[in-house]
């Protein structure tokens, strides 16, 4: 126990320094509220002085803006002050320090609604262009037709907030100095009661800051002396209890950070106990951030903060799926299960798991069949119509005959076409396409390919022609490359009219990292393609004209098989078109292939 004149010098030093700091307070009051009272009254009589003297525009004038804005300027020069002109509809038409056009509405401003309706308003707040608290006083102005709104003039409070610094500043000197005084009367008669006290309390304060190693040393036999070796017992039993405990948080926590789901809890209150590392890359927040917060602030999401609310409101088990977008659509499957301890409800706990590949692929497959189905089905049954025709001797004619069996010729080969590159397809996807990369002659390799697609050209009188320069060599699968080629150049003859041409061109580019590519233009003069289509063409399946494609026997597998071959060669593939002139799909591939095992 101190004794009585330390406990009294105590008391004594408090009274002073509470006495010292209320009087303060009061004294900054009303120091700062009749300075701002002053300021009002100032600005109020100079806002009336202005609706006197100061001539006025026509608000809707075309120059009332840079009319306005200069003469506020000026005014802000002789005022010392801000000054800003009003419309009656709260719009800015003059300010000296900002430009109008760029301010906001002011009809919800403090002042002018006080303006509107007693003549003179007045408002403090913090200003964000200034970025300084300011006084601001409005006045209500009518000027015959040309002005009805109002005048604000506007101050910052810095001198008056100088003011009270000065006071505080003043008063904790003599504060600081009364406590000096007290402390060197009080100290030799407390210090040698107090020191082992003293270091006790720093021993327990070190345990209670986490550092169990810290010891009284000590020593003592009276009630003192038992007090310090009591807290030594007590951080020994602690430092070996916090071992393991901390073990199994490190153990616990290596689960939930390696952990593939996503962990959040909730807590009967509705707070954000816990986020693992995996539900804070879904969400897109911070646990640290989070932890403490309520779950609504997870807003951004908002159909997965519906259902965990939906959730805790039950507090029954829940297994919905939800989609989230960040910053692409996420679908999150979220298994909620309430957590009860004693038989009370502790709060919900959520299992978060991402499965839009598993969604995507079980849409893509669904797709997939159905559109093989139904591209099989149509061969297939003009195969089975025109067989069972021949077959039930309805057709005599022999020339009608043939035709017959040419159609199920032509079908059978688009059946075959079709599951060909189905597989082909299939066998790119799943990775097992390997490139067989050797050195390849461009102009040799081009000239094979249009003598192969010349007799289907001639049949069109289509002019295929390719300019490639003679020394361009590129390094690829030439199996592949010819695939990607036949398939563009096959297209682009197609949909081209009698009389036109297909072009290739191939030019050598050299990249801003020293890398070289080989970028491929095939152009035709085609019919085009419509706008809408372009980002599905390379879809499995996706035509643009379907009667036109089935005509021609395509499969709506080309261009998708092109751009999974292109993307192996690790190149880029896109498109331009226009209606009635044409379309160029252009190819960039690097020049020489990583060095990988492909």
């Amino acid at each position: 126990m101190r004794p009585f004149r330390v406990r009294l010098t105590f008391i004594l030093m408090s009274l002073i320094g509470i006495s010292m700091i209320g009087a303060g307070f009061t004294m900054a009051h009303l120091f700062k509220d009749s300075h701002i009272s002053a300021l009002e009254e100032n600005m109020s009589r100079e806002i009336n002085i202005l609706e006197g003297t100061f001539k006025f525009q026509d608000m809707n004038a075309p120059d009332a803006y840079s009319y306005y804005t200069n003469q506020s300027r000026k005014i802000a020069k002789l005022t010392d002050s801000r000054v800003t002109f009003i419309t009656k509809d709260g719009r800015v038409i003059g300010d000296s320090e900002k430009d109008p056009l760029l301010m906001d509405n002011h009809s919800n401003r403090e002042e002018e609604i006080i303006a509107a309706k007693e003549g003179i308003g007045r408002a403090i707040r913090y200003s964000d262009t200034l970025e300084r608290e300011m006084l601001y006083v409005a006045g209500k102005v009518t000027s015959e037709q040309t002005y009805d709104g109002y005048i604000r003039l506007s101050m910052g409070l810095d001198d008056v907030d100088e003011g009270i610094n000065r006071a505080w500043m003043i008063m904790a000197g003599g504060l600081i100095l009364l406590f000096i005084a007290a402390t060197l009367v009080s100290y030799k008669v407390a210090s040698s009661m107090t020191s082992p006290l003293e270091q006790i309390t720093r021993v327990a304060r070190r345990i209670t800051d986490l550092d169990y190693d810290a010891r009284v040393t000590m020593k003592r036999k009276d009630e003192i002396g038992q007090l310090a070796t009591a807290i030594n017992a007590m951080a020994d039993s602690l430092q070996t209890q916090l071992k393991t405990i901390r073990d199994n948080e490190d153990l616990l926590q290596s689960v939930l950070d390696n952990m593939t789901g996503g962990i959040l809890m909730v807590n009967e209150t509705g707070q954000v106990a816990l986020l693992n590392r995996a539900a804070e890359r879904m969400l897109d927040v911070d646990n640290n951030e989070m932890s403490g917060r309520s779950f609504l602030e997870l807003k951004r999401h908002y159909e997965l903060t519906r259902l965990v609310e939906d959730g805790i409101s039950r507090k029954e088990p829940i297994h919905e799926e939800r989609s989230i977008y960040n910053p692409g659509e996420r679908i999150i499957r979220l298994d909620g299960v309430p957590m009860t301890q004693d038989g009370s409800y502790r709060g919900m706990l959520f299992l978060l798991q991402e499965v839009t590949d598993i969604r995507r692929l079980e849409k893509m497959r669904s797709e997939f069949v159905a559109n093989v189905s139904h591209e099989l089905k149509t061969p297939v049954a003009a195969v089975k119509g025109f067989a069972e025709t021949l077959l039930g001797g309805g057709v005599t004619d022999e020339k009608t005959a043939r035709s017959f069996l040419q159609i199920i010729y032509d079908e059978n080969e688009r059946l075959n076409r079709l599951i060909g590159d189905i597989l082909e397809l299939s066998k790119i996807e799943s990775k097992r396409a390997h490139l067989v990369c050797s050195p390849i002659h461009l102009s040799t390799f081009f000239d094979s390919v249009l003598e192969t697609m010349s007799k289907v050209a001639e049949k069109k009188k289509i002019s295929l022609s390719a300019e490639v320069p003679e020394e361009l060599f590129i390094e690829g699968d030439e199996d592949k490359l010819r695939q990607i080629f036949m398939n563009l150049l096959s297209n682009a003859i197609n949909y081209t009219h009698d009389g036109g041409n297909v072009r290739v061109i191939a030019v050598n580019k050299q990249k801003e990292d020293g890398s070289e590519s080989v970028v491929f233009t095939v152009r035709d003069t085609g019919m085009g393609i419509p706008r809408k289509d372009l980002p599905r063409i390379f879809e499995r399946f996706y035509r643009v004209d379907k009667a036109r494609s089935r005509s021609s026997g395509g499969t709506g597998l080309g261009l998708s098989i092109v751009k999974h071959l292109v993307e192996l060669h690790r190149g880029v593939i896109s498109v331009e078109s226009n209606l009635g002139i044409g379309t160029s799909f252009l190819l960039e591939l690097p020049l020489l292939q990583e060095d990988e095992e492909y």
